[in-house]
C-alpha cells in the first residue's frame, strides 16, 4: 500500500516568476505535435485492434530554417526541419501500422490549424525517424488490454498544484488571449510565438511579452511602433493592468532598424530551434516558484508511462482536493518504482493550505483516485 503524507504549506511569497511558451514557439510546437502523434497512435490502434500498444514517442527536434522578413512582406530561404523520434508498434497480428504516415499527418494536420502563414509544402520538411518497438513489450500492453494493472515503466516522480496563482493567470490568459482567434481578426500582424513572462514583487506584477510579428502587415517603423502600442493598450485594458508594466519586444532597437519581424508568425524560420520537454508543463506554464517536474510529458505512452501519467494524475488530484473543500491550495509530489503497479506510488506527498477535514477523509479520497489510475489515460489521449 502507498504512503501518503500530509503536510502544511508555508505562506505566500512575496516573489514569483511565471512563464509561457505560446502555440507558435519552436518548443511549444515540437511539444505540441509530439502529443498530436501519440493522440494519433492511440485512436489507430483502437479502431483496428481495439487496445493501445506500445509506443513512445516523445523525441522531437526543430531545426531553424532561415529568413529574410521585409516589410510587407519577406522571404523564407531555407525550411524548418523536423525530426520525430521514438518506438511504436508497427506491426500487429500480421498486419502494418502505418507509423511514419500518421506522423507526418499529424504533424502536417497540427501545423495547418495553428500556424496561419506557415505553408506546410514549403517552409517545413518533416523526417520521421520512429522504430519498431520491443515483442515483450506489445504482449505486456496485450495483457493491460485485459484487465491487469499497468505496471510503471520507470522510476519518476510527479507534482503538481492548484489553484493557480494570480500572476500564473494572467500570464497564462495573456498569450492565450493573444492567440485567439477572435483577437487574430482585430489584430492580424501578430504571429503565434508569443512568449509571456511575469514577475511579481510584492504586489507589483510586470509583463514581458514577445511577439513574432508578421511582416506582410506592417508598411514601415512607424506602423510597427504603432502597431505595438495597440497591442500593449488592448493587454492592458483586457487585464486591468498599469501599461507601464507592460513591456512588448524588448530587443527591438528602433535606430538600427533591429525589429522582430517574421514572415510566418514564428521564429523557427530563422535559426530559433525547439525541442520536446523544453517548454510549458502539463498546466500549460513554468512555474518556478510552484512545483514542476522537469519531465517531458508529450509523446509519452499513457498507459504505463509515469513520466507522462503522475504529473498529469498529480494536476488533477490536486484540483480535485481543493474543489472538494479540503484546502484553499494543495501541492501534490508522487514517486513510482519501475515494476510495480502504477495504481502503488512509493509516497505521494500532499500539502495543503487552510487544510478542512480529516486526515483519513482525504487518505479515502486519494486512494479512491489512485484506484481509477488505470483507466486515467482516456481522459489524457481521447
Amino acid at each position: 500500500m502507498s504512503q501518503i503524507t500530509i503536510q502544511s504549506l508555508p505562506a505566500f511569497s512575496i516573489r514569483e516568476m511565471a512563464e509561457r511558451k505560446g502555440i507558435g514557439h519552436p518548443d511549444t510546437i515540437c511539444d505540441a505535435i509530439s502529443e498530436e502523434v501519440s493522440k494519433s497512435l492511440c485512436r489507430y490502434y483502437l479502431e483496428h485492434f481495439g487496445l493501445v500498444l506500445h509506443y513512445n514517442v516523445d523525441k522531437a527536434l526543430l531545426v531553424g530554417g532561415a529568413s529574410s522578413p521585409s516589410f510587407l512582406g519577406g522571404t523564407i530561404h531555407k525550411p524548418i526541419e523536423l525530426y520525430l523520434a521514438g518506438r511504436a508498434t508497427s506491426e500487429f497480428n500480421g498486419k502494418k501500422i502505418p507509423v511514419d504516415e500518421l506522423a507526418i499527418e499529424s504533424a502536417k494536420n497540427w501545423l495547418r490549424n495553428h500556424l496561419r502563414f506557415l505553408d506546410i509544402e514549403k517552409h517545413i520538411l518533416i523526417f520521421p525517424k520512429i522504430q519498431s518497438g520491443s515483442s515483450d513489450l506489445v504482449a505486456l500492453f496485450q495483457r493491460f488490454s485485459k484487465g491487469e494493472i499497468p505496471l510503471s515503466n520507470d522510476t519518476s516522480f510527479g507534482v503538481g498544484y492548484f489553484p493557480y496563482s494570480l500572476l500564473e493567470k494572467n500570464v497564462l490568459e495573456m498569450e492565450l488571449y493573444l492567440n485567439r482567434t477572435e483577437t487574430k481578426i482585430h489584430f492580424p500582424f501578430i504571429g503565434e510565438d508569443i512568449k509571456v513572462m511575469g514577475v511579481k514583487n510584492g504586489r507589483d506584477q510586470k509583463f514581458t511579452i514577445s511577439i513574432a510579428m508578421v511582416d506582410r502587415f506592417i508598411k514601415d517603423l512607424d506602423d510597427y511602433v504603432e502597431k505595438i502600442k495597440t497591442v500593449k493598450k488592448a493587454v492592458s485594458d483586457k487585464f486591468g493592468i498599469d501599461p507601464s508594466h507592460i513591456q512588448i519586444n524588448t530587443a527591438d532597437n528602433y535606430e538600427k532598424g533591429q525589429l522582430y519581424l517574421t514572415v510566418t508568425g514564428s521564429s523557427a524560420e530563422s535559426g530559433d530551434d525547439g525541442q520536446v520537454g523544453r517548454g510549458n508543463r502539463v498546466n500549460g506554464l513554468i512555474t518556478p516558484y510552484h512545483p514542476m517536474s522537469l519531465e517531458a510529458s508529450s509523446g509519452k505512452n499513457p498507459i504505463s508511462h509515469v513520466g507522462k501519467i503522475y504529473n498529469h494524475f498529480a494536476f488533477a488530484l490536486s484540483k480535485r482536493i481543493v474543489e472538494e473543500g479540503f484546502s484553499s491550495d494543495c501541492e501534490v509530489f508522487m514517486v513510482s518504482q519501475i515494476g510495480k503497479p502504477i495504481t502503488e506510488p512509493q509516497l505521494i506527498d500532499v500539502k495543503l493550505r487552510n487544510r478542512v477535514g480529516t486526515k483519513k477523509q482525504l487518505e479515502e479520497l486519494i486512494r479512491k483516485e489512485l484506484a481509477a489510475l488505470p483507466n486515467f489515460w482516456k481522459k489524457i489521449v481521447l
